[in-house]
C-alpha cells in the first residue's frame, strides 16, 4: 500500500513537471536544466517499468529488430532515389558537360552504385548524414537540428490537445449512450474526421484572422501564433480518439466487474475514469503509435499553410530537387520516430493491462 501511494505521488510529481515545462515552452521560456532533469527522470522511470514487468529481453529483441528495419528502409530509399530517372542537378539550366562531371565527381555520383551505397552506410554508422546538394555547405544533420524542434513542438501541443479532447469526449459519449450528448459528440467527431486538414486550416484562417481579426494567420513567433496550427493539427486525431474511446468504453462498460463496482457503491466518476477507462485504452494505444510518429514528425501541410519553419518545407523541396542526402536523412528520422513510438506503445500494453505478457 505504501509503495502504491509513493508511486501515485511520483506520477503526480512527473505530471506537474511536464505541465510546468509545457507552459514555460509555450510562452517561450526554455530552461535546458529543467528539461534535462525531466528527461532523466522519464528515462529512469521507463527503465524501472521495463525491469519490473520483466520486459528487458523483449526490449532487447525489439531493438535488434528495429536496427534491421532501419537498415532495410535506408537501403530501399537509397536504391529508389538512385534508380529513378533524373538526377539532383538535371533541373539546373544548361549546365556544361564538364560542370556536370565535376559535380558528379564531387558528390561521388560517378562511382558505381555499390560503392555509393557502402560509402553512405559507412558515413551513417559514424553519424554523418552527408551534406545537402541544394544547401551548399550545410550538413543534413544541421538542417534537421534547426527545423525538427519546431515540428516537434507543434506536434507535442497537437498531441496533448488530441488526448485531452478525444478521451474525455469518448468517455462522456459512451456514458450517455443514445442521448443527445452522445449524438452531438459523435457528430463533432465525424466532422473532424471528414474535413481534411488543409480545408480546416483555411476555414480557421478566414474566420479568426480575416473576419474576426483575433489571431495572426501564420509564422511561429509566440503563443498567439501557436493556437491555429495546433487546433488544425489536433482536431482530426482528437475526433478519431474520441470514436475509438467511445466504442471501447461501450464494450467494457457492460462487463461483470463494472456491475460489481456499481454494486459496491463506487461513484460513477470513479468507475468510468479509473476502472472502465483503463481497460478501454488498448485500441487507443494501438492507434497512438503511428499517430504520435505522424504528429511529432510534423504535419507538412499544416506547416506550409501557416508558414511554420519546420521540416515540411525541406521534405517537399528535397524530393522535388532530388536532394539525396536530405531525403535519406528525413526518411530515416521519420522511420526512427515511428519505430520508437510503436515500441513504447507495445511496452505500455503490459502496463495498462497486466494480463498481456510480452516475450
Amino acid at each position: 500500500m505504501e509503495k502504491e501511494k509513493l508511486f501515485d505521488a511520483y506520477k503526480i510529481f512527473m505530471g506537474l513537471m511536464a505541465l510546468m515545462g509545457l507552459i514555460m515552452s509555450f510562452f517561450g521560456f526554455g530552461i535546458p536544466f529543467f528539461w534535462t532533469t525531466f528527461g532523466i527522470l522519464v528515462l529512469g522511470s521507463f527503465i524501472v517499468v521495463v525491469i519490473k514487468q520483466n520486459m528487458l529481453s523483449y526490449l532487447l529483441k525489439r531493438c535488434f529488430e528495429a536496427g534491421i528495419t532501419l537498415f532495410i528502409i535506408a537501403t530501399l530509399v537509397f536504391l529508389l532515389l538512385r534508380l529513378m530517372p533524373g538526377g539532383p542537378f538535371d533541373a539546373e539550366k544548361a549546365l556544361p558537360p564538364e560542370v556536370m562531371a565535376n559535380l558528379a565527381a564531387k558528390y561521388n555520383l560517378d562511382a558505381p552504385l555499390y560503392q555509393q551505397f557502402f560509402q553512405y552506410m559507412n558515413q551513417l554508422v559514424h553519424g554523418d548524414l552527408g551534406e545537402s546538394y541544394k544547401y551548399i555547405g550545410r550538413p543534413v544533420s544541421t538542417i534537421i537540428g534547426d527545423t525538427f524542434p519546431v515540428s516537434f513542438q507543434l506536434g507535442v501541443y497537437a498531441l496533448i490537445l488530441s488526448y485531452l479532447v478525444g478521451i474525455p469526449l469518448g468517455v462522456i459519449a459512451a456514458n450517455k449512450h443514445n442521448s443527445w450528448l452522445d449524438s452531438s459528440s459523435m457528430f463533432v467527431a465525424m466532422s473532424g474526421v471528414s474535413l481534411p486538414s488543409f480545408l480546416t486550416g483555411a476555414i480557421f484562417i478566414f474566420l479568426f484572422c480575416f473576419q474576426w481579426k483575433l489571431l495572426p494567420p501564420g509564422s511561429w513567433e509566440g503563443p498567439s501564433f501557436y493556437i491555429l496550427p495546433v487546433l488544425t493539427l489536433g482536431l482530426r486525431p482528437a475526433a478519431i480518439i474520441a470514436r475509438l474511446t467511445r466504442s471501447s468504453v461501450l464494450d467494457v462498460i457492460r462487463s461483470d466487474f463494472v456491475r460489481t463496482a456499481y454494486a459496491k457503491g463506487l461513484s460513477q466518476r470513479v468507475i468510468l475514469f479509473k476502472h472502465v477507462l483503463k481497460n478501454s485504452l488498448i485500441p487507443v494505444l494501438t492507434y497512438s503509435g503511428p499517430l504520435i510518429a505522424d504528429i511529432l514528425s510534423g504535419a507538412f501541410i499544416i506547416e506550409m499553410i501557416f508558414s511554420i519553419p519546420g521540416m515540411g518545407k525541406h521534405l517537399i523541396l528535397s524530393v522535388t530537387n532530388r536532394d539525396y542526402p536530405l531525403v535519406l536523412g528525413l526518411a530515416l528520422l521519420f522511420s526512427v520516430i515511428l519505430v520508437l513510438c510503436n515500441l513504447v506503445v507495445d511496452l505500455f500494453y503490459a502496463v495498462v493491462d497486466p494480463r498481456i505478457q510480452l516475450a
